[in-house]
Parts: structure tokens; C-alpha cells; sequence
């Protein structure tokens, strides 16, 4: 039997120790986002983002968070998508990864934890009975794009290697889908396409691809805040795991894939096809191909005045991109 004086000098001289190991606890990022799953969890969906419908149309999210309410809102650009990132309308991000870098390096504190695709997703389109046959010969022309984007950035890239700038175009700043009938109408010369607006385009218009280039398509990616980062770990590596199971389901189902694309879009499967020919859904790690992809950009952020004077853009990519969330989930499907 424990004499109590003795019993209560141990106690003693362990309360300091009990009392560190329950404020790590508290404090443990970790079980604080196990112990604490939020409500709801938003996230977007997009026709350009093929994982995303998956990943909506099967409810996989839903399975895996079932003490949230999982809530879907349809994007039509990067810059809507960023716009409820940043607005707090959406959790999770669907844009292209140059957009992302683009908005961080204007002072919204994202961070990049996926990598959906690799597509060649946009490329500079003129009508069928177009008279214009390079690049150089855009200039003095109206040229759509949805600025913020993908094919703004491809644009204003495409233009330099041209030996132009956008002070020699004129700018047309049109959501895809209006920038696509802007095109067909003749009230632009070119327009700076998205798929799957610019496959439908090329098949029931005929539109005509001016200029393609694979390198100046960045990556389709998945973006967090830092606050929710820091917040829910955890529920981060719960929505990846099932982006993971999409994505293979797309690798393995490719038919299907293109059949669920076509519905959701509402466009002919044809269209869905030629989108999808030119989607890669290989490798979904964030890592040095991504980053070295994205600092190549760089550059034209910077000429063409699209970041705070100042900004080191390289840097900004460093603190963009996020793998370690991914590499929790990644193979373990």
C-alpha cells in the first residue's frame, strides 16, 4: 500500500510532464483536424477539371466525409474558381496552375496540393475562312480571353515569342464560352480557347488552330488557403484520397470518362473525345516538374505588369506549391 505523502509527491513531480503531453495534444495539428472535421466542405467543379466530375458524379467525397455535408459549385474559368476561393464560397479550387500562381503573387495566400491533369487545354483559335495564318499576324486584331486565365497567359506568352505585346492586339475580356461565340460571329479575330468550349468549337464550327504549344499550357491543379491548410490537414488528405480514386477511375475508364464528360457539359461525345485525346492524367504529385514549369511563366507575369512591382515570382512559386499533402495519398488507392 502507497503511504499518501508519497503518493502526493509523485504527483507532484509528474504534473508538469502530464501537463505537457495534454497541451501537445491540444495543439497537435493533427488530432485537432481528426477531432474537429468541418460541417461542410466546398468545392468546385468545372468541364475543363474531368477528375472533378468524377469525383461529383460518383459521391466518393461524400462516402469518406460522412459527418460533413459536401457542397458543389460549377466553375467556368480560373478566375471564378480563385474568385470563390478567395471569397470564402469554396474550399478547394479547380484552376490552372499558372492562374494560381498569378493570384498568390497579387496577395492571396493559396497553396497548391494537387496536380488533377496535364492537359493542352488551350491553344489560339481562328474561324475556318480565316485569313490569318501566324501569330504576327494578330496584330492590330481583337483577340477574346478570359483574363486571369489559362488562355490569357497562353496568350500574352504565344504574343511575345511573336515579337508582340498585348499594347499590339486588343484585348477582348470575355468568359470562354462568350469569347467562343464572339469568335463564330466575327466580333473577334482570334480567341484564346478552353477546353471543351474550343474542341466544340474546332468540330461544329471548324475553327482553326493558329497556334499550339504543350508548354505553354500549365497544369490543372487543386488549390486550399493557407488558413484552411493549417486548419484541416487532415480533411486535405481525406478529399485527395478520393481525387486519387477518380483519377485512376479515368485513367482505367476512358470511354466512360468522355460519356460522363459529354453529360455534364452538354456537348456532343465527339467533343468530349478530342478534349480528353489531349488530357494526361499521369502523374499528380506536385514536385520539380510542376514548379520548373511554372517559373518558366514566370518571366511574362513580370513584363507584362501582372504582379505587385516588387514580387519575386520565383519565390512565390516555391511557397505555392505544397506536396507534402499529396504524398500522404498518392499509390494508396
Amino acid at each position: 500500500m502507497t503511504h499518501p505523502r508519497l503518493l502526493a509527491t509523485l504527483v507532484d513531480w509528474a504534473r508538469p510532464f502530464l501537463t505537457a503531453a495534454a497541451l501537445l495534444a491540444t495543439f497537435s495539428p493533427l488530432a485537432q483536424a481528426q477531432d474537429q472535421a468541418p460541417a461542410q466542405v466546398r468545392l468546385d467543379y468545372a468541364y475543363y477539371s474531368p477528375t472533378s466530375l468524377v469525383l461529383k458524379h460518383f459521391g466518393w467525397l461524400e462516402q469518406a466525409l460522412p459527418a460533413s455535408k459536401v457542397t458543389w459549385v460549377l466553375s467556368q474559368g480560373s478566375n471564378r474558381s480563385l474568385e470563390y476561393l478567395n471569397g470564402g464560397s469554396i474550399d478547394f479550387a479547380s484552376t490552372a496552375g499558372l492562374a494560381a500562381v498569378l493570384s498568390r503573387a497579387n496577395g492571396s495566400p493559396l497553396k497548391t496540393v494537387y496536380i488533377a491533369s496535364r492537359p493542352e487545354w488551350t491553344a489560339l483559335a481562328v474561324r475556318k475562312d480565316s485569313p490569318i495564318k501566324t501569330v504576327a499576324d494578330l496584330k492590330g486584331k481583337k483577340i477574346a480571353a478570359t483574363k486571369g486565365t489559362d488562355p490569357y497567359l497562353f496568350t500574352l506568352r504565344s504574343l511575345q515569342q511573336a515579337g508582340l505585346t498585348k499594347d499590339d492586339v486588343e484585348l477582348v475580356h470575355l468568359q470562354h464560352p462568350d469569347g467562343r461565340i464572339a469568335l463564330e460571329k466575327g466580333d473577334v479575330d482570334a480567341w484564346a480557347g478552353l477546353d471543351p468550349h474550343l474542341a466544340a468549337s474546332q468540330l461544329q464550327a471548324g475553327s482553326r488552330l493558329l497556334y499550339r504549344n504543350v508548354d505553354f499550357n500549365s497544369y490543372d491543379v487543386i488549390s486550399v488557403t493557407e488558413a484552411f491548410a493549417k486548419a484541416q490537414p487532415h480533411t486535405i488528405e481525406v478529399v485527395l484520397q478520393a481525387y486519387e480514386k477518380a483519377r485512376g477511375w479515368a485513367r482505367q475508364h476512358p470511354d466512360e470518362l468522355a460519356d460522363l464528360l459529354a453529360r455534364e457539359s452538354g456537348l456532343p461525345l465527339e467533343v468530349a473525345k478530342l478534349q480528353l485525346s489531349r488530357t494526361d492524367f499521369s502523374n499528380a504529385q506536385p514536385g520539380a516538374e510542376h514548379i520548373a514549369a511554372l517559373k518558366a511563366a514566370a518571366p511574362i507575369l513580370v513584363s507584362e505588369g501582372l504582379v505587385r512591382k516588387g514580387v519575386d515570382v520565383n519565390q512565390v512559386v516555391d511557397q505555392l506549391i505544397a506536396p507534402q499533402f499529396s504524398a500522404q495519398v498518392i499509390g494508396k488507392n
